[in-house]
């Protein structure tokens, strides 16, 4: 054991190693939350096609499971045939992600336009809300909570698989465990594990702020409901 933190207390001494680490930390950021943000303004457009259409909800439902068990490491390989990208650019994950968050949003934003209470809607069609106006301005906002939830779940998805695109030499905090298994050298294995969970719960925690941000009713609801206890 302590052979185990003396090696991990070189590795963190080098200064080219945390530079290392930074740079790593940075790309990982780059490649789960830009996706994540692409697949969620492409899931919100294909929600709102299927919540108003029951066939078009069912198609969706089904491409999206299809797309979703498709393998990371095959779908990295395969997108730079189809975009005519090379093989290491980062791009490749990009799309690649880009369509796992969408598949795997779709069920969330269907589900969260779902539950938006149905009187509320005809209450902003009969003042003249109507089409992508009442959309925008008040079924996509009353679904931020239940929608929420869907996106934290696709942002730990893409922190942890943007690692597997260390296999083709975009990954991110995976470099440190494909490094550490090429060399069978545990220290930096065991940093981007630390440094992949750490990032999972900043990028949950800030999605939680966010959340609460966008639907101050839900505190003010809250904070009813607990006075009402209290008193």
């Amino acid at each position: 054991m302590g052979g185990f933190f003396g090696d991990l207390g070189r590795y963190l001494s080098s200064v080219h190693n945390r530079d290392d680490l930074l740079g790593d930390l940075g790309q990982n950021v780059y490649l789960a939350l830009v996706p994540l943000a692409l697949g969620i303004v492409l899931a919100i457009l294909l929600g709102w096609l299927g919540h108003h259409n029951r066939a078009t909800r069912s198609v969706l439902l089904v491409v999206s499971n299809l797309l979703y068990t498709i393998p990371s490491l095959a779908l990295f390989v395969v997108i730079p045939g189809l975009i005519g990208s090379r093989i290491l650019d980062p791009v490749n994950v990009i799309v690649a992600l880009t369509i796992y968050s969408t598949a795997l949003l779709v069920r969330p934003v269907l589900d969260a336009l779902d539950a938006v209470p149905p009187h509320i809607v005809a209450a902003a069609t009969a003042i003249g809300y109507r089409g992508p106006r009442r959309f925008l301005a008040v079924e996509l906002p009353l679904s931020v909570p239940v929608l929420a939830a869907g996106v934290r779940v696709a942002s730990v998805s893409n922190i942890s698989l943007v690692s597997v695109g260390a296999l083709i030499g975009t990954g991110g905090l995976g470099r440190l465990f494909t490094d550490g298994f090429q060399r069978e050298y545990f220290p930096p294995i065991v940093i981007g594990i630390v440094l992949t969970m750490v990032l999972a719960l900043v990028v949950d925690l800030l999605l939680v702020l966010l959340r609460n941000l966008l639907t101050p009713w839900e505190r003010a609801g809250r904070t009813t409901a607990a006075a009402e206890v209290a008193g």
